[in-house]
C-alpha cells in the first residue's frame, strides 16, 4: 500500500512539474494558434540552405527564418548586429499583448545600424506581410529603419470581415486575404515597415513575452545565433 502510494505522489508531482514548464510567465494565456495551411512564403517554414536565427531569451527559444532575398538591408542589419552581440543582454521594452513584441533597443534607449548607425528604407514586397509571427524592422520618424524590430504578436482573429473588404478593395491578393484570415495580423502596417522573417519555432515564447509587462525582472536577449537551416 505505502509502495503504491509513493508511485501515486510521485506521478502527481511530475505532473505539476511539468504543468509548470509550459510558461516562463507565470500567469500567462496560452494561445492556441493554428496551424495555418498557405502558400505563403511565410507559412513554408524553413528548407534546406536558408538563413535562419534562433534568438535565446530569459522566457525560451525563438527560430526565425529570415528573407534575405526579400529584404536584403534589414536581413544584413539584424545579422551583423547579432553577430556583433548588440543585441545581447537587451530587454523586450515593447510589449503590448494581442499586437506586438519589440526589442533591439538597449537599456539606455539606443539602438544603431551595422552602417555606424545610418538608417536604412523599408524594404516593401508583395511576398512578405505583417501576419502574426512576422519579423519585422519599424520605421522611425525619419521614414528610415535601424536596429530595432519587432514580432507580430497578434491574435488570430485579428482580421475582421470589415478589415478583409478593405484589403479586397485595396487589389490584395485573395491568397494573403486567406492567410490573414487565419493567422491574424496587421494588414495596416503592410508597405510602410519592412517584414524580413518569421517565426517558424517558438510563438508562444513571443506570446508569453507579450504577457510579461508585469514581471520585475524584464525579459531579455541572452544571445542569438545565425545559421543556415538543415533537416
Amino acid at each position: 500500500m505505502q509502495r503504491k502510494l509513493r508511485i501515486f505522489l510521485a506521478a502527481m508531482l511530475t505532473a505539476v512539474l511539468l504543468a509548470g514548464c509550459g510558461s516562463a510567465v507565470a500567469g500567462a494565456d496560452k494561445i492556441k494558434r493554428p496551424a495555418v495551411k498557405s502558400s505563403e512564403l511565410q507559412f513554408a517554414g524553413p528548407t534546406n540552405g536558408d538563413t535562419i536565427a534562433v534568438i535565446e531569451t530569459t522566457a525560451g527559444k525563438i527560430s526565425v527564418v529570415l528573407y534575405p532575398d526579400k529584404a536584403p538591408q534589414a536581413c544584413a542589419n539584424f545579422i551583423g548586429l547579432a553577430e556583433k552581440e548588440f543585441y545581447n543582454n537587451t530587454k523586450f521594452s515593447r510589449l503590448e499583448h494581442g499586437f506586438c513584441v519589440e526589442g533591439g533597443i538597449n537599456d539606455d534607449g539606443f539602438t544603431t545600424t551595422i552602417w555606424e548607425g545610418a538608417g536604412f528604407a523599408p524594404e516593401l514586397t508583395d511576398s512578405l506581410h505583417h501576419y502574426s509571427g512576422a519579423l519585422c524592422a519599424p520605421v522611425d520618424d525619419s521614414g528610415q529603419a535601424n536596429g530595432a524590430f519587432y514580432f507580430m504578436q497578434t491574435l488570430p482573429d485579428s482580421v475582421d470581415e470589415a478589415t478583409t473588404a478593405k484589403m479586397q478593395e485595396a487589389g490584395y491578393r485573395q491568397e494573403v486575404m486567406d492567410a490573414y484570415a487565419e493567422a491574424g495580423g496587421a494588414p495596416y502596417l503592410d508597405y510602410t515597415d519592412t517584414v524580413f522573417g518569421h517565426v517558424y519555432d517558438g510563438m508562444n515564447v513571443v506570446d508569453d513575452i507579450a504577457q510579461s509587462a508585469e514581471l520585475e525582472e524584464p525579459i531579455r536577449i541572452t544571445g542569438i545565433t545565425i545559421s543556415t537551416f538543415e533537416k
